[in-house]
């Protein structure tokens, strides 16, 4: 099992919103036996919360379910599951750092999924509003995400 982990700051927006459109394309091409994504945040303002109704309402008009997600913690047993932990800017990254198991850990940015952007990090829509932007930037990056987690994972098994 490939275990893909998605952080952001309070795991109501872009981390959920990046889980839940993963989720999406793994059920889509039925590889959900062998894919499983997660999302967390490293602040704890929202645990327990579900997704903030900007992110569910885009994604709900997108057709994509985030049912029974709710806000949660990155924690130290998270470094030890996940295969990929991608962080949507360098501040979750410096904070993911910080906990104890993940100085070592090795973490993605998920604007490198994107090279040819001009944006270096996801913006945050808590902030700015603009949760269709951020839809698409996570579409775009999970598509290149799922293509290279089969190619470097799933044809090696």
């Amino acid at each position: 099992m490939v275990n893909v982990l998605f952080v952001c700051l309070g795991n109501i927006c872009r981390s959920p919103m990046a889980e839940a459109v993963l989720r999406h394309k793994v059920s889509e091409r039925q590889l959900a036996d062998q894919i499983s994504v997660d999302s967390a945040g490293t602040g704890d303002w929202h645990i327990g919360n579900p997704p903030h109704e900007g992110t569910r309402r885009i994604l709900d008009l997108h057709g994509i379910s985030y049912e029974n997600m709710k806000a949660r913690l990155v924690s130290g047993d998270d470094f030890e599951k996940f295969q990929y932990i991608i962080c949507m800017d360098k501040s979750n990254g410096d904070n993911v750092r910080k906990i104890p198991g993940g100085e070592h850990s090795e973490l993605l940015f998920f604007m490198d999924l994107l090279p040819e952007a001009e944006l270096r990090e996801v913006p945050d829509p808590y902030f700015t509003g603009n949760f269709e932007q951020v839809y698409e930037l996570i579409d775009a990056g999970c598509d290149v995400l799922l293509e290279q987690i089969i190619k470097d994972k799933l044809q090696q098994a």
